[in-house]
């Protein structure tokens, strides 16, 4: 049972990877992939010697769902709040101060944004109000997803030196195994060049324009005043950069943070509107939610499921021992394990290491913690749906799995092995 759970999770994963060949959307495998594992798991348990019984898979199942409904409600409220600030006009307010439509530039400059805006919000939210701003400099489907591609890769390097900037940092920074000056001071530059290397890479293969689209006016924004405009976007921006604030100032997790601010939009974006009846429908979160890609909300839920599948029946546990016993070397160990989180998840790789290891063994800011948050930060830049900017990017953008794979996987590659040879060096 143990190898057929296996053997389904990759017939999955590769029904994602063609998805376009295949023409059936990747939230269908998903969902079938997370369903069947699990329902594997709860036929064959027995077999498989997991003990509790069916009340302790259950309750294996609901704390996984805890995890993943918290990560899908913010991603939901996010999406939301950024579609409702781009009916609104709000991303002009930064859109019309980018002028330059040559791709370097841009290249470096979108890159730049995203990789420090990473580190003050988080590299889910940045990606997605990157790639809704993506959608206000360029009107190419190819230009789109190339620079969706550097958004993947940035918001994940920028998230990788920040105690709040990546969900494993986060996992690391509260567990004691990093601390916040610590990782900031050693992955900083590492971080760095994950970003510099693919940005290179990039350069040397992009030319010319980009095409910039219609003008507001044209776009449908008539009716929306200047005052407005930036009162929609201040307030959403509030949101978005006060969900860290309202986490440590309530202990909640982050999506009540995110639905909060969304409220707070909801109710004045309704007021605004209140007097315009025949105009209001498409400035109303109403109409602004059938915008949402709910597909790639589903699938995320069927990848994670399955993924929690696997780490409930003990494959990341026995990769994880496995690793420990045939590979000493921490830099070897790390590299790896940021590898595999280009395809499976990097949090439940990330929690087995913190489980393996007791601080005792690896004191706080060890060499490697420290690795271990580069690496699951930045490794999963490899495949667009090695983390959650890729998926979020994947959803607002439509970019297809193969593409990605075509166009990106060699840059976040070099920039990987860049970033961790220039972390060697430093440390070494």
């Amino acid at each position: 049972m143990t190898i057929l759970i296996l053997v389904i999770f990759l017939l999955g994963y590769a029904a994602i990877a063609l998805e376009h060949p295949l023409r059936v959307n990747k939230a269908a495998p998903a969902l079938l992939t997370g369903m069947l594992v699990w329902s594997l798991l709860m036929l064959g348990h027995e077999s498989m010697g997991l003990s509790g019984g069916v009340e302790h898979l259950l309750d294996e199942l609901f704390h996984h769902l805890g995890e993943i409904a918290s990560i899908l409600f913010f991603l939901l409220g996010a999406m939301t709040v950024v579609e409702l600030m781009d009916a609104h006009g709000g991303f002009e307010v930064v859109t019309d101060r980018i002028r330059s439509t040559d791709r370097r530039k841009l290249l470096w400059v979108i890159g730049t944004i995203t990789f420090f805006l990473s580190a003050a919000l988080d590299n889910l939210t940045t990606s997605i109000v990157m790639a809704a701003l993506l959608r206000k400099l360029m009107t190419k489907r190819d230009d789109v997803w190339t620079f969706g591609g550097v958004v993947v890769i940035a918001a994940n390097a920028g998230g990788a030196w920040s105690p709040i900037g990546d969900v494993t940092t986060i996992m690391l920074w509260i567990g004691g195994q990093v601390s916040t000056w610590g990782v900031v001071k050693q992955l900083l530059v590492p971080s760095l060049v994950c970003l510099a290397l693919p940005l290179l890479w990039l350069s040397f293969t992009l030319r010319g324009a980009v095409e910039r689209p219609k003008t507001a006016s044209a776009n449908g924004h008539k009716g929306i005043t200047k005052a407005q405009q930036m009162t929609v976007f201040i307030l959403g921006v509030a949101t978005l950069l006060g969900v860290p604030l309202f986490k440590t100032a309530t202990h909640l997790p982050p999506f009540m943070g995110i639905m909060f601010g969304l409220g707070i939009l909801w109710v004045y974006t309704e007021f605004i509107h209140a007097g315009r009846m025949e105009a209001r429908g498409q400035f109303q979160v109403t109409a602004i939610l059938q915008r949402v890609d709910h597909s790639s909300i589903l699938f995320f839920l069927g990848i994670l499921v399955a993924v929690a599948g696997l780490s409930t029946a003990g494959h990341l546990s026995l990769l994880a021992g496995w690793l420990d016993a045939h590979v000493p070397n921490v830099y070897a160990v790390n590299g790896i394990l940021g590898a595999l989180s280009a395809v499976v998840d990097n949090v439940p790789l990330v929690a087995a290491a913190q489980g393996m290891y007791p601080l005792s063994t690896y004191p706080t800011d060890h060499v490697f913690w420290e690795l271990l948050a580069l690496c699951a930060g930045t490794g999963g830049s490899m495949l667009i749906i090695g983390s959650a900017a890729g998926v979020a990017v994947m959803g607002v953008l439509g970019i297809e799995f193969m593409w990605y794979v075509r166009r990106m996987f060699l840059p976040a590659l070099v920039g990987y092995v860049g970033g961790m040879i220039t972390y060697w060096l430093l440390n070494g």
